[in-house]
């Protein structure tokens, strides 16, 4: 089953991605990817592990960003591939059929690739701007969720698709009335005073529009 919302992880100001996701699963987070760049496996393995543990104690569903290596090493739930990362099939290979597989996509021709490639679940953004990700795809926008998911609609297709990139609490009933199956959080999370009070907001925002449009 593919959460309806993901955190993905971010460094807060002060403190490490660890430190991060430990604040959303103690505010009550059931999906989180952990999303570290610019870093050599060795050195993201000790993370890995750690939010492994973190998500296990919390009865939580941990996703690797870009490592299927490292998915498999600490068993994590699956992973999550980039474009300009491996391929899924081959990453199918490393992890077998029991960890699952999402793939990001940009366009309607990346949709139909990650369906094609058997990806789980597919990543659609960026929705708007963020500091977050490097070598950043061109922006989708409202108007363009909806051009997509009409396209996927008529396609036939059922993958799950999550939206993601710079989303707040605010922009999530007008994304979800689009079709998108869910909403993926970094930012809107992180930094926050109030975890908790931030996440129940999100997750009311995703329930109202669930029953609004099921």
């Amino acid at each position: 089953m593919i959460a309806s919302l993901q955190y993905i992880s971010q460094a807060p100001k002060t403190g490490t991605h660890i430190d991060a996701i430990e604040q959303v699963l103690q505010a009550g987070g059931k999906w989180i990817q952990l999303r570290i760049k610019n870093q050599t496996e060795a050195e993201i393995l000790p993370f890995a592990k750690a939010a492994q543990a973190l998500c296990e104690n919390y009865g939580a569903k941990l996703i690797i960003n870009d490592y299927p290596h490292l998915a498999k090493a600490v068993n994590s739930y699956g992973v999550h591939l980039g474009l300009q990362d491996m391929p899924v099939p081959e990453a199918r290979k490393i992890i077998g059929k029991h960890q699952i597989i999402g793939g990001t996509a940009n366009t309607f021709e990346h949709i139909r690739q990650r369906v094609a490639e058997g990806a789980d679940y597919i990543g659609l953004g960026p929705f708007r701007f963020t500091r977050t990700k490097e070598n950043l795809s061109p922006i989708v926008g409202l108007e363009g969720y909806q051009k997509l998911m009409d396209k996927v609609s008529k396609a036939g297709i059922s993958t799950p698709i999550i939206a993601i990139g710079g989303i707040e609490a605010a922009d999530i009933p007008a994304i979800l009335e689009t079709g998108i199956y869910g909403i993926a959080i970094s930012a809107a999370l992180t930094n926050q005073v109030q975890t908790s009070t931030a996440l129940a907001e999100i997750i009311s925002k995703i329930h109202h529009a669930s029953a609004l449009n099921p």
